[in-house]
């Protein structure tokens, strides 16, 4: 267990302010609702005296933080492979395989990948989410980025909060675009399909930027970028433009073989059961010693059978 004590003093700077606002000033290695908790357990206190959030501190005032790190939920620790891609005290970074749900919720208790980081790393219990900063779908492969510690958590919360941690991805979608573009639309809840997300007027702010790297006969290999970080975001900004991924099983529909097709390609389609989407590449500062750092990971399989048997396919025309 995690024993945490800090202090700090109040400068003039600060004073005549919120504890809360000021604590997330002095100890800007936490986020302010963890702040808030502490200091509503009576964890953080002014002047060796417990407060409350909205109270209101002045300069001299000495902050204490005394705190031993409780688990954040009782999730069971379960051995499961998980590729490794860089990993140091304070971060893992991991390329994660296809079929893997990666927090626990209604349906998958257990079998995540939040399940193997804790049988990886036991300490990760004391992190939110198990240290998992952002998520990717069931069927999603590529780069995931985990906090080890608190301090790296908020850290890397903030960093993509000011939207500076770059997220590029490689996709093929049905259709055939002749440029580049950027989608700006509202993602919210769909209207009747509860699973899905839609293009609505009052959702959240989501902005996807795409760009062409290879077109085939009906298909198009496109190179994504997200700007913002929202759930099925790249599924649905692509959908909603009608060039929705292959294989997607929430957003593209039937399956529809393109006219003439190979037999070859025919039986690769069908047989492509899941979005053909890939994190491919991973940017950020480090969220202690503050390097710029970058990894890829190399397209799965499946994703680089699909995009040969798809150029063979263009070929043969």
């Amino acid at each position: 267990m995690t024993h945490i004590v800090l202090s700090a003093i109040v400068p003039e700077t600060f004073a005549n302010q919120r504890l809360d606002l000021v604590a997330a000033q002095l100890f800007p290695d936490y986020s302010r609702a963890r702040l808030q908790t502490w200091i509503k357990d009576g964890q953080l206190k002014v002047n060796a005296n417990a407060a409350r959030p909205r109270d209101i501190v002045y300069g001299g005032d000495a902050l204490s933080i005394d705190v031993y790190l409780q688990a954040e939920q009782q999730w069971q620790a379960q051995a499961m492979p998980i590729d490794i891609v860089f990993e140091d005290e304070h971060l893992i970074i991991l390329n994660k395989a296809t079929d893997v749900v990666v927090h626990p919720a209604a349906g998958h208790r257990d079998g995540t990948l939040l399940n193997g980081l804790l049988n990886h790393c036991p300490a990760l219990k004391e992190v939110p989410r198990a240290g998992i900063v952002h998520r990717l779908d069931k069927d999603t492969t590529g780069l995931l980025m985990v906090a080890k510690t608190l301090e790296s958590h908020a850290q890397l919360v903030e960093q993509l909060r000011l939207r500076e941690i770059k997220r590029e991805y490689e996709a093929v979608a049905q259709g055939v675009l002749t440029g580049g573009g950027k989608v700006d639309a509202p993602l919210g809840r769909h209207p009747v399909n509860r699973k899905r997300r839609a293009v609505v007027e009052d959702g959240q702010e989501a902005v996807t930027h795409y760009r062409v790297l290879n077109r085939f006969r009906s298909h198009t290999h496109i190179h994504v970028q997200l700007e913002t970080g929202r759930t099925h975001q790249i599924r649905a900004h692509l959908a909603h433009i009608n060039i929705p991924l292959v294989g997607d099983p929430l957003y593209s529909g039937r399956l529809q073989l393109p006219a003439g097709c190979s037999p070859g390609l025919a039986e690769c389609l069908r047989g492509f059961k899941r979005q053909a989407l890939h994190a491919r590449r991973l940017s950020l500062q480090h969220p202690v010693t503050g390097e710029p750092m970058t990894w890829e990971a190399p397209l799965p399989q499946d994703f680089q059978h699909l995009l040969t048997v798809l150029d063979a396919d263009f070929r043969a025309i």
